[in-house]
């Protein structure tokens, strides 16, 4: 009995589609982005002033990207958060849709917020004057914490392309071996398009 005329078609396409989800979760290195490194946030390049003034700021010592970034009430919803940001993420950088001056979104606001008094609720509790008491920073009413903190966590980042005083760290690609090895052994002329 010979098999029906789709299972050869199905059985490549499902090959295929597995080949390619294989390559692009490689390519993306997307297994750093379960772990707390910061260096996972400068996968995309996008984020690399941000990544290199955090880094030389005072938050370095004491926090990562997640530390502030991401929810810490449960490991689910820190999941969650991290699998939908970063999902978000990786469309805008793919399509090529990021703004030039990055800003937080709405959701990634409250989660930052909830992030300061966690870590600085010392600060708010010991009766230190302040422009917004414990409970209002908790309600959401008044400022937000980087309303007057702007350059605490990141200092001053002006766009994608300035990061004033700002070392960048040095990125290792994700172009296979082979490939960079066929790039850089080609001449000149074999760049140019035949005349």
């Amino acid at each position: 009995m010979c098999p029906p005329r789709w299972r050869l078609p199905l059985i490549l396409a499902v090959g295929s589609l597995c080949g390619l989800s294989i390559v692009l979760l490689r390519v993306s290195n997307a297994t750093s982005y379960l772990s707390d490194d910061p260096a996972a946030c400068v996968n995309c390049h996008i984020m690399t002033p941000q990544f290199a003034t955090w880094e030389r700021g005072s938050h370095a010592r004491v926090a990562n990207c997640n530390d502030c970034h991401v929810p810490h009430d449960n490991v689910l919803n820190k999941y969650y958060f991290k699998a939908k940001d970063g999902t978000r993420h990786a469309f805008m950088f793919t399509f090529h849709m990021e703004p030039q001056v990055i800003q937080v979104h709405e959701p990634g606001q409250g989660v930052i917020q909830q992030n300061c008094i966690r870590c600085h609720e010392h600060l708010l509790d010991e009766g230190i004057h302040l422009a917004v008491s414990l409970q209002q920073a908790q309600e959401g009413q008044g400022k937000r914490c980087w309303d007057c903190h702007r350059e605490t966590p990141h200092g001053k980042v002006n766009s994608l392309s300035s990061a004033e005083w700002a070392r960048t760290p040095d990125l290792n690609s994700v172009m296979p071996e082979w490939l960079q090895g066929k790039i850089s052994n080609q001449t000149p002329s074999e760049n140019e398009p035949a005349k």
